[in-house]
């Protein structure tokens, strides 16, 4: 009999633009100062911005806040059970 996994929850909070909270993260697989790249239970979730800084990280509570000038977040429709070996390219054009 196979299991089925019941994905947890997925949360994100903005405030003014300036902090972000975002719950049920699985993974970061890119961030610099204008660009977070975060695989969540959703989906993968891309934060573009300016002066952007990761100020706590928990995968083990899948946790990630963020601050800086937030100027736009999007989420792709790839699914986080890529292959590990995948590029993150393969998964963003998937």
């Amino acid at each position: 009999m196979e299991e089925r996994q019941v994905p947890k929850a997925h949360k994100l909070v903005i405030n003014n633009r300036k902090t972000s909270m975002v719950t049920g993260v699985l993974d970061v697989l890119a961030f610099d100062l204008n660009e977070v790249l975060l695989e969540t239970e959703q989906g993968m979730l891309m934060v573009k911005g300016k002066d952007l800084h990761v100020n706590r990280l928990s995968l083990e509570k899948g946790e990630v806040d963020l601050a800086g000038q937030i100027d736009s977040i999007s989420y792709s429709d790839a699914h986080h059970n890529t292959k590990k070996s995948d590029s993150l390219f393969v998964k963003l054009f998937r």
